[in-house]
């Protein structure tokens, strides 16, 4: 390049020298260099407009004009980026079409708006599930298509990590899950995904699960009145029937609490027991819970120790925390052996509060962790019958503490104790009303 441009200044002097010569001719050698100024900047121009046509409507030509010289260069490298940049172009839009169609292919609702909430693009399937309109919902703000308190709350929370499940708008038989993700500058893009069947499965296993329980009750508390009775006059009956009495008898004690907790689980589930805006006095629930623990260790001699660091209520339903409490509790009291140590603390930080059960008793596998608030799961599948219980007290716990927007958190390695904490959010703490104003 460098080379040329040396070429053309050497090629546009030579000819400068010529125009002036020709002057000395006829004596105005002035007027001869002025000349082929006036020349070479008339050439420049046109070239110059021929340029700038080109660069107006580039699409009106493939090609860009032809000239020679320095000209015929800058044309020739002008259309080479040209050409590359179409090409480069066909690719990009290849690509962007082949990723629409098969977007438009998906069963699942993709919608791309702006950090705004404002639409860009979505598929075929957010047409069907959510009931978008192509001509008229272009830029639109998905929250005044999408008019439902919580998913404006979840889209403006920025707090994706768990997905939001709600009725569409446009067809309230449908039942959504809905995830987004950020990407680019702070844009969103939402994924629609139809649950419906999952939806109703779920609500066929919560119906039957508390129908079975309910209608198991009835016969189960014929069977153990007449067990009772049976046990009760056992002096009376051959050596050979009282051990299958007693046993019957036991089993029969451990099926009415399955029973039980099933029952209870099912109605904090399907929201028969709604938390309401009822205040509890933590401190005079763990003081019941510990003497119930008390009396449940026995012979075992357990050490308690409680130690409540905060004395503000907790707004929430009493029945549902004390099942949560209290199974909490009692298993720290099953799987801590004779003379173990077990502490309750209730404490409050920023976060929130908390309540802490910690133990000294076998401690659990850390591999079992993440399953044991599933229904029925158990870390020990002897299922002894002096720590055996249903199965589902875990599963009650976090069901109780995602009903009062808590979680619950499980630390424990075994041979170490366990420790299991309900977190609960500040907003519901209560300050307590002092006796006198109440009186008043």
């Amino acid at each position: 390049m460098h080379h040329n441009w040396s070429r053309y200044l050497r090629i546009i002097i030579a000819g400068l020298a010529i125009t002036t010569l020709v002057g000395f001719i006829f004596d105005r050698p002035l007027w001869g260099l002025t000349f082929g100024l006036v020349v070479y900047l008339w050439w420049t121009l046109v070239q110059a407009r021929r340029l700038y046509h080109w660069l107006a409507n580039p699409s009106g030509t493939d090609e860009a004009p032809q000239s020679i010289g320095m000209w015929g260069d800058i044309f020739d490298g002008l259309n080479k980026l040209h050409q590359n940049h179409l090409r480069t172009q066909d690719r990009l839009r290849a690509r962007i079409n082949r990723v629409q169609e098969s977007t438009n292919a998906m069963r699942d609702g993709v919608i791309m708006t702006d950090s705004r909430g404002a639409m860009e693009w979505w598929n075929g399937s957010a047409e069907y599930l959510l009931g978008f309109r192509r001509n008229t919902d272009q830029g639109q703000y998905i929250h005044n298509l999408i008019r439902n308190p919580v998913f404006k709350s979840y889209f403006d929370s920025r707090d994706y990590r768990d997905p939001l499940e709600i009725n569409s708008p446009a067809k309230p038989h449908i039942h959504l899950q809905i995830q987004i993700s950020l990407f680019g500058d702070d844009d969103r893009l939402i994924v629609a995904k139809d649950v419906t069947r999952l939806y109703q499965l779920e609500q066929m296993r919560r119906d039957f699960v508390g129908n079975v329980s309910h209608e198991m009750r009835t016969p189960l508390t014929v069977i153990s009145g007449y067990l009772e009775t049976l046990v009760d006059h056992a002096d009376e009956l051959p050596p050979k029937w009282r051990r299958a009495i007693n046993t019957m008898a036991a089993q029969s004690s451990r099926m009415e609490a399955l029973i039980t907790d099933l029952i209870l689980l099912s109605r904090i589930e399907t929201g028969e027991q709604t938390v309401d805006d009822a205040l509890t006095d933590v401190d005079a629930l763990i003081e019941q819970i510990c003497h119930d623990a008390k009396a449940l260790s026995g012979e075992k001699q357990h050490e308690f120790t409680v130690d409540i660091a905060d004395h503000r209520l907790l707004r929430g339903d009493e029945n549902q925390l004390r099942s949560a409490f209290s199974n909490l509790v009692f298993n720290a009291v099953k799987y801590t052996p004779a003379h173990g140590h077990i502490t309750i603390s209730w404490t409050t930080n920023r976060e929130g509060a908390h309540l802490s059960v910690k133990d000294t008793g076998i401690g659990i596998d850390p591999v079992h962790i993440p399953r044991l608030t599933e229904r029925f799961y158990r870390a020990d599948p002897s299922r002894h019958k002096d720590t055996g219980g249903t199965g589902l007290g875990l599963a009650i716990v976090k069901h109780v503490l995602l009903n009062h927007d808590g979680n619950l958190e499980i630390r424990s390695r075994i041979g170490e104790g366990s420790e299991f904490i309900c977190h609960f959010p500040r907003e519901r703490l209560v300050e307590r009303v002092p006796e006198s104003t109440a009186n008043d």
